[in-house]
């Protein structure tokens, strides 16, 4: 927000978007440990992995001594995954592959489809699915270490935390896949993992802006956290929408309540899922619904393990932010739900 109000022009601008950075990569190490430890149901969407694959590991070697070398056909199958996720678990390999090759080098990374049939030594049920690989020519892996790779705290590094490569398997796990390692002949390690395809096209994306979203409306937003709440507050009057605070479901049931009597009542209501000692998202929705059966409701929380996120429409909500989001992510997703009848 701080960056979206002094420009690009102002020189604190470049600060501001890599402390955006650090926070975001923050972030996604607490989704590894909260993966790791409790799990979390994957938030799907549809996409195609190859895109995915060369912008993760681009990502990950950019400035570094190690390049990629991408074996990508264009007619990959569709997936249903938590791209999020997804992109975590290519992250991780590539960063393990780009640590076992300190001196620079290359790296293969490839794709291709692939059926999966009866009496397949591979964990998996039978049918189309997308592999994936990377392939570094490093160090290697003792034979011993290979049945550990993907322990929680197994490293081979000293700067390593153990929690990469266990987290990529809890994660491909999760979403119904495999993930193997086997070593290279000539030295190197080999990491490929399988996902499941879907027979669905992907809908053509048009570039989007990452600014503010701009729309009206009243929007209640429901959370128990003050910066939070005041953030989300911001973002959407700053956007034009008509903003109204609860910091728990008993407020927000009063509110909502209060709205329908006066004649202007509220479009959309943002709801925190947990409320510590208080009426969280999931019982405020299921209040609402039985009193006001087209309330318009988002769920939003930073832990993705609750079946809620990922099964939002069966507990009545209309759509899924999760946390932390940008400003560009909240008022797409109010904009998206508020055009809806």
């Amino acid at each position: 927000m701080a960056a979206l109000e002094i420009g690009s022009n102002n020189k604190a601008h470049a600060w501001l978007k890599e402390a955006e950075k650090a926070c975001h990569r923050a972030a996604d190490l607490t989704t590894q440990l909260l993966t790791f430890s409790k799990g979390g149901a994957p938030l799907r969407e549809l996409f195609s992995i190859g895109g995915l694959l060369m912008e993760s590991a681009s990502f990950v070697l950019s400035g570094s001594n190690v390049k990629c070398e991408f074996l990508i056909p264009d007619d990959l199958f569709n997936v249903e995954a938590d791209k999020s996720q997804i992109n975590s678990v290519i992250s991780n390999i590539v960063v393990n592959a780009k640590q076992a090759m300190p001196d620079g080098g290359v790296i293969r990374v490839g794709a291709e489809n692939m059926s999966i049939g009866a009496g397949s030594p591979l964990p998996l049920r039978e049918g189309k699915y997308v592999r994936f690989f990377v392939e570094d020519h490093g160090c290697g892996l003792a034979q011993e270490n290979l049945s550990r790779i993907f322990d929680p705290y197994f490293t081979t590094k000293a700067a390593g935390s153990g929690l990469g490569l266990s987290s990529a398997y809890s994660i491909i796990k999760r979403h119904g896949g495999h993930i193997g390692v086997s070593p290279v002949a000539g030295g190197g390690t080999r990491f490929d993992v399988y996902i499941e395809a879907v027979d669905k096209p992907v809908a053509v994306r048009h570039e989007e802006s990452e600014g503010i979203v701009a729309g009206s409306g009243k929007v209640l937003v429901m959370d128990d956290d003050p910066v939070v709440r005041d953030l989300a507050a911001a973002i959407l009057e700053g956007a034009g929408y008509d903003v109204v605070c609860a910091r728990d479901g008993r407020e927000a049931v009063d509110l909502y309540t209060k709205a329908e009597a006066s004649g202007m009542p509220f479009e959309l209501v943002i709801m925190d899922l947990t409320i510590p000692g208080g009426k969280g998202g999931k019982d405020t929705i299921m209040e609402l619904r039985s009193l006001y059966p087209n309330v318009r409701a988002v769920v939003s929380s930073g832990y993705s393990s609750d079946p809620v996120m990922s099964e939002y429409e069966k507990h009545g909500f209309c759509g899924v932010v999760a946390k932390p989001y940008t400003p560009a992510i909240l008022t797409k997703a109010v904009k998206k739900i508020m055009a809806r009848p």
